[in-house]
């Protein structure tokens, strides 16, 4: 289903206001894992925005490279220092030698490439042999409990169409040559605000989420005033309103064959 690409050099100013809520160390720690397991030295992120996961790889001898459409989250990545090579392009058109990478991942990316199959293909050319694919998003749409897909009209619909299971991802990664493909759960969200305290969270700010992003203002004002008349008729029936947030971030993993 098409829908319109998010606007991120509009939000890059406020984008890592996610991460300082809650910096979802463990797919950090995930990625490291395998970067020292692979012993890698050119490590490429595909969809790389301001930074945040390419900032924990930083290690001897390992050169990190960021890719990104948006020129403001580049710019963003560019103000954490280190020596990380970001270069402005798209995913399904990777602009690097085939063979050079030793690790490609992507974060929460995915859904944003127009072509996520060419994009698959295009990680298996850049990956040197014995080299591998992680990306890691939004296991399976229709298992989440999240607040946001309930009070906000056509957010679960746009999802359905952006994220491929894991099951159709790792279709995709074995028709393009990779091998050993397995997923797992890498990080659980499970989060729960009682009453206006989840007016607080900065998942719910407009510009915080692709899903909240692209809703026109009306659709969005529109989602808060349902949080706000569930909140309302509890506190009538002298209870608290509850809105829980349960996502599992899933990582398919592919490997090329080394030799």
């Amino acid at each position: 289903m098409p829908h319109e690409p998010v606007d991120y050099d509009a939000i890059a100013a406020t984008y890592n206001r996610r991460y300082e809520a809650n910096p979802m160390q463990p797919v950090a720690d995930t990625l490291n894992e395998l970067a020292g397991s692979l012993a890698a030295q050119n490590v490429l992120e595909a969809g790389c925005g301001t930074g945040r996961w390419l900032a924990d790889l930083a290690a001897p001898g390992r050169a990190l490279y960021g890719l990104d459409a948006s020129r403001g989250m580049l710019h963003g990545a560019a103000q954490r220092g280190g020596r990380l090579n970001l270069v402005h392009g798209r995913a399904e058109s990777l602009p690097f030698r085939t063979a050079s990478f030793d690790f490609v991942y992507a974060v929460n990316a995915l859904h944003h490439f127009a072509d996520r199959l060419r994009f698959v293909q295009e990680a298996r050319r850049v990956l040197r042999p014995g080299g591998a694919l992680a990306v890691i998003g939004t296991g399976r749409v229709e298992q989440a409990d999240w607040c946001v897909y309930e009070y906000f009209e056509g957010t679960l619909a746009l999802d359905r169409a952006r994220f491929p299971t894991p099951e159709r991802l790792g279709g995709w990664m074995a028709a393009s040559g990779f091998e050993g493909v397995e997923s797992r759960v890498v990080y659980e969200i499970d989060e729960r605000f009682v009453g206006r305290d989840v007016f607080a969270s900065p998942f719910l700010e407009k510009h915080a989420t692709s899903q909240l992003v692209l809703l026109s203002d009306e659709a969005y004002a529109a989602g808060l005033q349902r949080m706000e008349e569930t909140i309302a008729a509890a506190e009538a029936a002298g209870e608290q309103a509850e809105f829980r947030s349960r996502l599992e971030l899933v990582m398919v993993l592919g490997r090329v064959p080394a030799g």
